[in-house]
């Protein structure tokens, strides 16, 4: 496994430094040591980048693009070795991880298809009204750029950020959660094998609050892309005003699932059943907040129990698992809080609501109903495999109840009605909406929220042009009338 910081095309061993322990979460075992960044690393690591830039982002779309398709015919080659040291790290199921390498690799491919297409679109012409003028558009990359990544999704998440930025010609500075560090640093052994010039793409391990802080308010870096918890974000966001920097933030979310009574109740139970417990909950876009129409929850809440109870927990790489363990120790004993704090509200708990007796991070799949809206259970983003339910009488209602909340991110909606589905999608607060479906996010669209769930929008050719600055250019094309300004 590689366990040092990746700067200017190679590992960068040292003596004496912080290290820092990766643990298995389903024995609790540390499975690896990883030698943290410095602070002269993170210097070393931003003067590559820059370095690095100027060829990089001179060269053209097609070129890009070819490395990027390289990373993604390597992560495709790899992709059983990379899937089991994702689930040996974050603890999720074996399918899982297969799943999150597919969606790295298609991203990457993405990505290579639309740096190809920048060098027809690299200068665009603008129509103008006034006479004796033209104007052309450029799209230039933005710089150098920090990105900064969560341990829920290994690959996933960096692959969203890195592939654009490169395709658009930046080049990157990665820091890794601590958690899944070793996962993400073999990123700089595919992109050695791809060709990817020296400096483009420099990955720090290392705690956050040390490595983080000097990324954000660092000079010599354009722009800072963080996915990660509200209250790190804030921070982000503050430090980045110090030299006026970029920034898109993808934050929390307490995103709600609405069944409405004409709705397939097999399809329902699918979409909550992956909404809530895939990941074991870990995820930003997590439907932890169930809506039902007051008509079908008996029999839905029937229904939900009955495939609760069939859940397999268990290691990731252990057969026929279908829930692994919370990811980190931090998260386990936060999600347990959450537990006692249920218990203090007297909320009613219908399964689950405790740590399950085995060794690991493992944890029951959890349901309260009829939660009150005032409960920080309701209200608060767990980031574990706990449901929370409310019923409604009313579409009016339901909608009243999904947007009363200060995230935005998600939302699901059930029903076999078109009209419906289309006329409550337009009044819902959230970026991303599902019609009886479970959580999938093709790379060709977009990902990001309203209100605090974030700023910007990753994926498709949004998350692109997140990574691009716009430069237009006027001149005098014939004689015109009227003042010279």
């Amino acid at each position: 496994m590689l366990t040092t910081p990746f700067i200017d095309g190679k590992w960068v061993a040292q003596s004496d430094v912080e290290q820092l322990d990766c643990i298995d979460p389903a024995t609790e075992k540390v499975i690896v040591t990883i030698q943290t960044a410095t602070v002269q690393d993170v210097e070393d690591a931003v003067s590559a980048a820059n370095r690095a830039f100027e060829e990089w982002s001179a060269t053209s779309g097609q070129s890009r693009g070819v490395i990027l398709s390289a990373i993604a015919d390597i992560m495709e080659r790899d992709a059983k070795d990379l899937s089991e040291l994702s689930t040996l790290i974050n603890g999720k199921p074996l399918g899982e991880s297969y799943f999150d390498i597919e969606d790295a690799i298609a991203t990457y491919r993405y990505y290579a298809q639309q740096a190809a297409f920048l060098d027809d679109k690299q200068e665009t012409d603008v129509p103008l009204a006034m006479e004796g003028f033209s104007s052309y558009v450029r799209f230039e990359p933005i710089g150098v750029v920090a990105l900064i990544t969560p341990w829920n999704f290994p690959l996933v998440t960096s692959a969203w950020k890195i592939a654009p930025a490169l395709a658009a010609g930046c080049t990157v500075i990665l820091k890794p959660a601590e958690a899944v560090s070793t996962i993400e640093l073999e990123l700089g052994r595919i992109v050695q094998e791809a060709k990817l010039p020296k400096g483009v793409l420099n990955i720090l391990p290392g705690p956050g609050a040390r490595i983080g802080p000097q990324l954000v308010n660092h000079a010599n870096i354009d722009k800072v892309s963080f996915t990660g918890g509200n209250k790190v974000g804030e921070t982000v966001m503050k430090d980045a005003a110090s030299t006026t920097k970029d920034i898109s933030l993808e934050l929390g979310g307490k995103s709600p699932i609405l069944v409405f009574d004409d709705a397939n109740m097999d399809k329902a139970v699918d979409a909550i059943m992956a909404g809530i417990f895939y990941n074991s909950g870990q995820m930003c876009s997590a439907t932890s907040r169930l809506l039902m129409h007051e008509n079908i929850a008996d029999e839905l809440v029937e229904k939900l129990l009955t495939e609760i109870g069939n859940l397999k927990i268990g290691p990731g790489l252990a057969a026929g698992s279908q829930m692994g363990p919370m990811t980190t120790k931090r998260q386990y004993e936060a999600v347990l809080k959450t537990f006692e704090t249920a218990q203090k509200e007297n909320l009613t708990l219908i399964t689950g609501g405790k740590a399950l007796d085995r060794k690991g991070y493992f944890l029951e799949p959890t349901v309260y109903v009829d939660v009150p809206v005032d409960s920080s259970l309701w209200t608060d983003e767990i980031f574990g495999p706990v449901l929370c339910t409310k019923t409604f009488k009313s579409e009016a209602e339901a909608i009243a109840l999904a947007n009363d909340c200060k995230f935005g991110l998600a939302a699901t909606i059930c029903s076999s009605d078109t009209q419906r589905l289309r006329r409550v999608s337009k009044k819902l607060k959230a970026g991303h909406i599902w019609w009886n479906m479970p959580q999938i996010v093709p790379v060709e669209t977009s990902w990001g929220g309203f209100k605090a769930s974030g700023i910007g929008r990753e994926l498709g050719p949004w998350g692109l042009s997140s990574f691009q600055a716009v430069k237009h250019i006027d001149f005098e094309t014939g004689e015109r009338g009227g003042p010279r300004r």
